[in-house]
């Protein structure tokens, strides 16, 4: 098979790779120090003395179909709850077509940011999608891209007529729900290594499901050895509803639907306690850091190093995109910085490289995957490659922080499994100037 060598690079996140790393059969295979060369002949080198060379970030938290409705004039300003009550009638406007385009729009964006894998939480299921076809959509648009992905088979089966906050349109039978997973697991699942696509399963949140079927969730979830995610502790709200609803708070609602366990991430986690901080690390529930939404939705903080030090892993998502606007890891690794030093009122909280290892190594971990997340040998061949020749990084001395101080937005290439899927800033095979066109379009009947 083919081998390459990306050669000195001006800068790489691995321990002894200066002098670069060798590439074959879509793995990593070699690490080159720093003034060497690799132990075997190569077909092909590349010049990376350019670049700054990343692993491949993991994006753990998206909803792709909300880069329709981003900056809506009736959800600007406001907090979840109010939010969700605004958007939820116009979401229920979403049809095939539409949701195609969100998410090859939102799939081309997180490739461009240097992100290799993605995961997206689509619980939405207005007429006309009802039959979870954007899950096979997702799934087509993927394959196409060339991008990893997590697909979550979200849900919501509590609608206001029974105490919930979504809709009665917008919601499904859980009996419905738990037959698409189970076809879903059956024809995407692949628990390989090296798999390019992978289901999870993700009632959207305590107030849009029910007992029932978080628990039926789980079980699927065990027998099929798939995942789970859901959003919890993002709001005081959150946990007003489930302490009046369940008569507990949102962790000891975890517990008892069988949650609590190290197949769980969770999106957002801010509102948690010390203690349960403690407890969720013990049953290493991972937990998905969204600084930008929950910046944009005044939420509140993460307490994400309360979370690592009790032994969660703790990984990065862009959220939204209706929550956050944009669909861009290396800006959410700057603002994962950015919010955690003032969360902490510390400089020294988070680093730049924190913060980067939370965007690739932290959310491989939440997503199950040891075969992403690092430059390391025997690693899938997912890498993020930036160069500094922009006027905001002229002056940098440390190549991997200018990354997140002085604030990338765009990989020069993205490598996934090996293949090129971005050369030059430009995602492979993707006319951006059409799909902005036919994507903007579309948007335009959720106004």
């Amino acid at each position: 098979m083919s081998r390459l060598f990306l050669k000195s690079p001006l800068a790489i996140l691995a321990e002894g790779a200066d002098g670069g790393i060798v590439v074959e059969s879509g793995k990593i295979v070699e690490l080159v120090p720093a003034g060497g060369t690799p132990a075997r002949p190569v077909d092909e080198t590349v010049d990376a003395s350019a670049h700054v060379v990343l692993p491949g970030l993991v994006n753990t938290h998206h909803h792709f179909y909300q880069t329709l409705t981003r900056a809506h004039p009736q959800a600007i300003d406001r907090e979840l709850f109010p939010w969700l009550k605004a958007l939820y009638p116009i979401w229920a406007r979403l049809d095939p077509p539409s949701f195609r385009l969100a998410v090859r729009l939102a799939l081309t964006e997180l490739l461009m940011s240097g992100c290799t894998t993605a995961a997206d939480h689509h619980y939405l299921f207005p007429g006309g999608l009802d039959d979870a076809i954007d899950i096979d959509i997702e799934a087509e648009e993927a394959q196409a891209l060339g991008i990893r992905v997590t697909l979550t088979r979200g849900s919501m089966d509590l609608s206001q007529k029974d105490g919930g906050l979504p809709p009665d349109d917008v919601v499904q039978d859980a009996d419905a729900i738990l037959s698409d997973s189970e076809r879903l697991i059956a024809r995407y699942h692949d628990r390989s290594e090296g798999a390019m696509t992978q289901i999870a399963l993700a009632p959207c949140s305590p107030f849009s499901v029910t007992r029932r079927l978080m628990i039926e969730s789980a079980a699927l979830a065990e027998r099929h050895d798939c995942r789970l995610h859901t959003h919890l502790g993002e709001t005081k709200d959150e946990n007003r509803f489930c302490e009046e609803t369940f008569g507990c708070r949102p962790v000891d609602y975890l517990e008892e639907v069988g949650w609590l366990g190290p197949r769980t991430w969770l999106a957002h986690g801010i509102h948690f306690t010390t203690e349960e901080c403690r407890r969720l690390g013990a049953h290493k529930v991972g937990v998905c850091h969204c600084p930008a939404s929950n910046a944009v939705l005044a939420s509140g903080f993460c307490p994400v190093n309360e979370l690592k030090a009790a032994g969660s892993p703790v990984g990065l998502g862009v959220d939204g995109s209706a929550s956050n606007d944009a669909s861009n890891m290396i800006e959410a690794a700057r603002h994962a910085l950015m919010v955690g030093r003032l969360n902490y009122r510390s400089a020294e909280a988070i680093t730049a490289r924190d913060a980067l290892t939370m965007a690739s190594e932290g959310s491989a971990v939440c997503l199950g995957r040891e075969d992403i997340g690092r430059i390391a040998v025997g690693r899938q061949a997912d890498l993020a490659l930036f160069t500094l020749d922009e006027l905001r990084f002229s002056g940098a001395h440390d190549p991997v922080a200018a990354l997140v101080l002085c604030g990338a937005t765009r990989a020069d290439r993205v490598m996934v499994k090996g293949t090129w899927r971005v050369l030059d800033g430009m995602p492979v095979g993707i006319d951006v100037a059409r799909l902005r066109e036919e994507h903007g379009r579309a948007a335009r009947r959720f106004a």
